[in-house]
């Protein structure tokens, strides 16, 4: 007999007690219907362990607060409770490091005969006025070109930065602050510069959860680009590490 059908048939025996006014009857059916109850807490507490056992938190957290609402006073989720508290900070970490990671997008393409291009980048968090006309993206990409090697640059959707000579770029990782070379190169295919000490840029995007890097514009001078980096996943570029 399933757990369903059990709990029907306690309530329906624990009915007809209570018309017949048959105590031991009643008390019968109660502890029917109770076991009943505790048995299908049980099958959800054997789910929220096996979603516990395999990572999965936001599952996990699912089980456990559907158990506590459709049984709060079951012997299951007395034994869950004192978890829950670690599964749902689980889960929401989960859930933010999804959304981080999704920030990124990675590029694969073919370069000559047998090399490959391959890429990470990233938008700025907000928009940024880089030419006195309203607020754009700010692109920030790590590149590994057969050729070219690797480098790490910003891009504008407008304006220009104010960088041919060379600059210096105030980088905030995590509130500690960093200052890098940049250089913006004299070409106008894309409205590019780098940061020159690309090794450095790298390993900050890896370690921190928030990036930030000033950068002096022609029109509105110094701007500042912020950038969540903490979904970043390096593997995608190899040689980088």
């Amino acid at each position: 007999m399933t757990k369903i059908a059990t709990l029907a048939l306690a309530t329906a025996l624990l009915l007809v007690a209570c018309k017949g006014e048959d105590p031991e009857a009643a008390a019968r059916a109660a502890a029917a219907q109770g076991e009943a109850k505790e048995q299908a807490a049980a099958a959800m507490e054997k789910q929220f362990e096996d979603a516990v056992a395999a990572h999965n938190w936001r599952l996990a957290k699912g089980y456990g607060d559907v158990l506590q609402i459709d049984h709060p006073t079951s012997q299951a989720a007395a034994r869950v409770k004192p978890q829950l508290d670690d599964i749902r900070a689980k889960a929401e970490a989960e859930v933010l490091q999804q959304r981080l990671a999704a920030l990124w997008s990675y590029g694969d393409e073919p370069v000559g005969k047998d090399g490959h291009q391959l890429s990470a980048s990233i938008y700025s968090q907000e928009p940024v006025d880089t030419d006195g006309g309203g607020a754009h993206p700010v692109r920030l990409i790590f590149r590994d070109h057969p050729e070219w090697g690797r480098s790490a640059y910003l891009v504008l959707e407008a304006g220009d930065f104010d960088c041919y000579a060379g600059c210096r770029l105030k980088v905030v990782a995590d509130g500690k602050t960093h200052t890098l070379p940049g250089s913006r190169p004299k070409t106008d295919e894309a409205i590019a510069m780098f940061i020159e000490d690309h090794k450095a840029l790298w390993k900050l995007a890896k370690s921190a959860g928030h990036l930030s890097i000033e950068f002096p514009t022609k029109a509105v001078g110094r701007r500042t680009a912020e950038f969540e980096v903490g979904g970043l996943a390096p593997s995608k570029l190899p040689r980088w590490n």
